[in-house]
């Protein structure tokens, strides 16, 4: 591998979790990145920033939280749930969907080569989730084949659309630890917690 592929030490990240600047989005760079507990994110146009946050928000299998009222909507199998049926589609989703607080996506052109790359090589994962035919909402992320799945974004374009594909391809699998990489509410819910950094290294190892 090119010494130009290796990252600083994660313990040299800034509080915020910032770790370094610049680089590319190659496959060697991005598989280096995530076999070491770091992510790319920024927005368009801007430098690539590599992150390695402490703590790590994360969520382990066993402890899924499945409401009562998401529950029903499992049970009423208004949705299909598909691995790997459209990749190309779902990252172009994520890519679009409107967040609120931002004005901009992170998921640039690059990042959309780099991860259909990535794909291409069965390290990049898509969870797709359709109704009557049409592709209501999904998620996709990173397998490094090590029992932890880094999930990266998701989308919707119905209610309860991405739940359900979330949790259909928990319940499915068996990983060890989902990498929910920074807290949000949404994922907080579903059973997410942060953990330590250095917990959290001892899961890709």
């Amino acid at each position: 591998m090119n010494i130009n592929n290796f990252f600083p030490d994660v313990s040299l990240a800034s509080q915020d979790g910032l770790l370094a600047i610049g680089g590319d989005l190659s496959t060697e760079r991005l598989l280096s990145a995530y076999q070491n507990g770091i992510f790319p994110w920024f927005e368009d146009d801007d430098t690539i920033l590599w992150w390695s946050p402490d703590p790590r928000f994360v969520l382990y299998p066993k402890d899924l939280k499945v409401s009562k009222s998401m529950k029903q909507v499992l049970r009423n199998f208004d949705f299909e749930v598909t691995v790997n049926k459209d990749f190309d589609a779902v990252i172009k989703a994520c890519a679009e969907a409107n967040r609120p607080g931002q004005d901009d996506t992170w998921i640039t052109k690059g990042m959309i080569k780099a991860y259909k790359e990535l794909h291409q090589l069965g390290y990049a994962k898509s969870i797709e989730v359709w109704q009557n035919n049409q592709l209501v909402g999904g998620l996709y992320g990173v397998d490094l084949g090590n029992g932890v799945f880094c999930g990266e974004s998701m989308f919707t374009k119905v209610s309860n659309a991405s739940k359900v594909g979330f949790i259909t391809f928990i319940q499915n699998t068996n990983y060890k630890l989902i990498d929910c990489q920074v807290y949000t509410n949404h994922l907080e819910s579903l059973g997410a917690i942060d953990i330590s950094r250095s917990t959290f290294l001892s899961y890709l190892n």
